[in-house]
Formats: structure tokens, C-alpha cells, sequence
């Protein structure tokens, strides 16, 4: 289960501090950890070394705490890794937005992906 407990206490006593905090517990993610391969439009495999977020808005409830992020990253097409492959390996940027619902009692969170029209 993700949990971003910092983001939770943030959004209880420290507001002003609540944008960086999440930032900074998204970049030590996994990309196994959100919904990045459903949104990439480039690669076959999320690359989480480049892992970084933009809040779009947030909305601090007495429970719960919605945050609607941007979130940017890189992929690859994952090939055979042949020595004779003749397609490089290279990064590829991409970008998906989310939905993150964070608990804010315990930082218990749950996130979606969103259209790119929404």
C-alpha cells in the first residue's frame, strides 16, 4: 500500500510545507509504486531515476487530502539487449497526471490515473 505520511503531517501543521514535502516523498518512489506504465505514451518500461512532480491544485479536507499532480519521468523500449540490437536504448520523456488521496491521520494514500482530458 503507498503511503505518504510526511505529505499527511504537512497538510496538518505545516501547510506552506506541504507542496515540497510531497514532492520530495513522490521523487523517492518506485515507479512501480504509481500508475506510470498505464499513462506512457513513448516507452514500454517507467524509469523512476528521473521521477519528479508538479502540483496542479490540493484540496486539505479535515480527513483527507487530494492532491491533482503533474508527474514527469522517463521510459525506454525495452528490446532483447542483444549485442547486435540494433536499437539503442534511450530515454524517453513522459508525463501523466494523477489524482492522489492521501489519509490524513496515517498518510494512507490512494492514486489514479487521469485522462488527459481532464
Amino acid at each position: 500500500m503507498l503511503t505518504l505520511p510526511q505529505t499527511a503531517r504537512a497538510a496538518r501543521v505545516a501547510r506552506d510545507e506541504m507542496e515540497a514535502t510531497f514532492k520530495a516523498e513522490i521523487a523517492a518512489l518506485s515507479p512501480d509504486a504509481l500508475p506510470l506504465q498505464q499513462g506512457m505514451a513513448h516507452g514500454n518500461v517507467a524509469q523512476g531515476d528521473t521521477l519528479s512532480a508538479m502540483v496542479i491544485g490540493s484540496v486539505i479536507g479535515p480527513e483527507r487530502l487530494r492532491i491533482h499532480a503533474g508527474l514527469f519521468f522517463t521510459s525506454v523500449v525495452a528490446g532483447c539487449a542483444c549485442t547486435n540490437d540494433p536499437s539503442p536504448m534511450n530515454d524517453e520523456p513522459e508525463y501523466v497526471e494523477v489524482e492522489f488521496e492521501i489519509d490524513c491521520r496515517d498518510g494512507a494514500t490512494q492514486v489514479r490515473l487521469l485522462d488527459s482530458d481532464e
